[in-house]
């Protein structure tokens, strides 16, 4: 279950058009004297476990990891890269470029960053669903308001569960399995399941961010009808724990926290959203806003680049500890981020040119030549977690493939997957041959020093595409290596808007992409790798992937019974991925780099699955402001 609270309401898809929910008005509440279908549920919960105990019981007053006496007050400067131009969520990623504004929005549920896959209610008090999870109904608080005072409703949540399965895409797919919602009390949805078994659905649902029926159906100030289907920047209703003070477009955005939000007191929130503003600024790239973290222009910054790590730190304000370097393992998730091809091109379509290109990647010379050597090579789809494939398949994860053997490459039962290894020249010279081997094999040869169709005479030419001119060093470190299978390489950057918008119309060579995991897989799968997002433009299957035995794979792993079941499922579907090649895996680092001004405090006892949980859990230390100098 990838798709988290404050999840990925920034990386929409293309729009689709779906029927409508349902909605049912009228009927009696839950535990009203009526009649109970068998499958009726029939117990209420304060929250949902895809499997294992739930740590914190009924009427837990907080969090084991805030501290509930943290002080209200200052702010905090963020960085944003790129711009933004629209505050509509629901069109998120399909139309603009959006703001940083989930914190204006509350979910049914909220995670546990202590937990694995568990849940909280947040704008419903109760939960309850029948053994087979074949339907969920969600209870909502009496006392859930927006931010002009008027009440949380089932048909908020109606409303919202149709404009992002109707505008978004991503959504479109991940609720798809949702075939009815309806009021079914005062305060109780309840949602309907295409079919029973999958127990990650009620979960799900419990994610949908609840959106306000009544203003996105009223007019604005000019009195012109609002349109859901559209970017907007006007400011819109939340119910969350801020909202909209001020902004610049593209520049600049400030929220400021609500004094009177509905869930100050609510056990989940205890202890968080501590700052009275925060604020973000908007850069260019990454270098500029290295730039103006030195000059304390803004306060926190997580570092991805290893070099910048290594070698950018080295100023006053680090030496005498008015910065703060901290690095904070990350226990909650795996990752493959890699350069991913778009096999809906025909020259990419040979899973041996894919791995051709892979034995070209010197991954050894590259780290240690620009990262420093900080960084080890992706060898699984979940990387960093129980849930990777490693050598041959055994026990229950073989039984399962088994079942898609013929449909499969060979090599998934025959061979542990591995990266090629360079580092030296040998290995290097030993990895292009093997490279213009399969090259050969898959109908191309190289004449003239140029690598060509073999039979048309084609050359062949590939673009690697970046948004981050900082990437462009690697980019560029590859290119010599495919350049000497006789490969034509082109390393272009280009503007944020007009990188998002080609690769939601799969205008693409080569791109990097990454797909975070959580410690739970489920419904996202099919969004990362099914058949049916190949075609959804803007959907995370960038690649392109359509595979039945894929799907079925995915399927396995949506109804995995127990956890063991689930590990199984899940190591069977990375091996299958991999040994498509569909990627050429890049490198993973076991921790999040972060810096930030010392004016900070946070809890003796942070999260074990929250990274740093910043600012979610942190707050304004006037102390320490006061003694390295700050503005109030």
């Amino acid at each position: 279950m990838s798709i988290s609270r404050r999840h990925l309401l920034q990386s929409g898809v293309a729009a689709a058009s779906l029927p409508l929910i349902e909605t049912t008005a009228g009927l009696p509440l839950i535990g009203a004297a009526r009649a109970q279908t068998p499958n009726e549920a029939a117990e209420w919960k304060h929250g949902l476990s895809l499997f294992g105990d739930i740590k914190y019981p009924a009427g837990f007053k907080r969090f084991d990891y805030v501290n509930p006496d943290a002080p209200k007050g200052g702010s905090v400067r963020q960085i944003a890269i790129g711009t933004f131009d629209n505050f509509n969520i629901t069109v998120a990623g399909v139309k603009g470029a959006i703001a940083p504004i989930n914190w204006l929005y509350e979910t049914l549920t909220t995670g546990s960053l202590d937990e694995v896959s568990t849940e909280y209610g947040l704008l419903a008090e109760a939960v309850s669903h029948p053994a087979d999870f074949s339907f969920v109904i969600y209870r909502l608080r009496a006392n859930a308001t927006w931010h002009d005072g008027k009440s949380v409703t089932p048909e908020d949540v109606i409303f919202s569960l149709n404009a992002f399965k109707t505008y978004h895409p991503m959504y479109s797919a991940y609720y798809r399995h949702v075939v009815k919602a309806e009021k079914v009390g005062e305060r109780d949805v309840k949602f309907t399941f295409d079919a029973p078994g999958n127990r990650e659905l009620p979960q799900i649902v419990g994610q949908l961010t609840v959106l306000p029926k009544h203003w996105w159906e009223g007019s604005n100030a000019s009195g012109a009808k609002r349109d859901i289907s559209a970017t907007t920047l006007e400011p819109p209703l939340g119910s969350g724990p801020y909202k909209i003070k001020e902004f610049v477009p593209g520049r600049s955005l400030v929220l400021e926290r609500v004094k009177d939000y509905w869930g100050r007191d609510t056990n989940v929130n205890v202890g968080r959203y501590n700052f009275d503003e925060l604020r973000y600024e908007y850069f260019r790239d990454s270098t500029v806003a290295l730039e103006a973290f030195k000059g304390d222009q803004v306060d926190w910054r997580t570092e991805n680049s290893a070099k910048n790590w290594a070698t950018a730190y080295d100023f006053p304000a680090v030496s005498d500890k008015r910065v703060i370097l901290e690095e904070f393992p990350n226990r909650s998730s795996g990752i493959m981020q890699a350069f991913a091809f778009n096999i809906r091109r025909d020259k990419f379509k040979d899973a041996r040119v894919r791995r051709a290109m892979n034995f070209a990647f010197d991954f050894e010379e590259m780290n240690k030549q620009i990262f420093f050597g900080q960084y080890k090579r992706i060898t699984s789809y979940f990387d960093g977690t129980e849930l990777a494939s490693s050598g041959l398949p055994e026990g229950r994860e073989l039984e399962i493939l088994q079942g898609v053997k013929d449909a499969v490459p060979p090599e998934v039962f025959t061979t542990a997957y591995t990266n090629p290894v360079g580092g030296n020249p040998e290995n290097v010279r030993s990895n292009l041959r093997e490279g213009l081997r399969l090259l050969k094999e898959a109908g191309y040869e190289v004449r003239e020093r140029k690598l060509v169709n073999a039979k048309t005479g084609a050359p062949f030419e590939v673009e690697l595409l970046t948004q981050d001119p900082s990437f462009e060093r690697v980019m560029l470190f590859y290119k010599p290596s495919l350049e000497r299978l006789g490969i034509t390489v082109n390393v272009r950057t280009i503007d944020p808007i007009q990188y998002e918008n080609r690769q939601r119309n799969w205008d693409f060579d080569i791109v990097t992409a990454s797909w975070p995991e959580s410690l739970s897989p489920g419904n996202e799968q099919r969004e990362f790798w099914g058949s049916r997002a190949a075609d959804m433009a803007g959907s995370r299957n960038l690649i392109g992937i359509k595979d039945a035995a894929i799907d079925k794979l995915i399927e396995r792993v949506i109804f995995a019974k127990d956890r063991d079941d689930l590990v199984a499922a899940t190591r069977a579907l990375d091996r299958v991925l991999l040994w498509h090649n569909f990627v050429v895996p890049q490198w993973n680092y076991p921790k999040v780099r972060t810096a930030r001004w010392d004016r900070f405090g946070r809890p003796a006892q942070m999260p074990k699955y929250g990274l740093s949980a910043f600012p979610s859990i942190w707050w304004f230390d006037k102390d320490k402001a006061n003694k390295i100098g700050r503005r109030s």
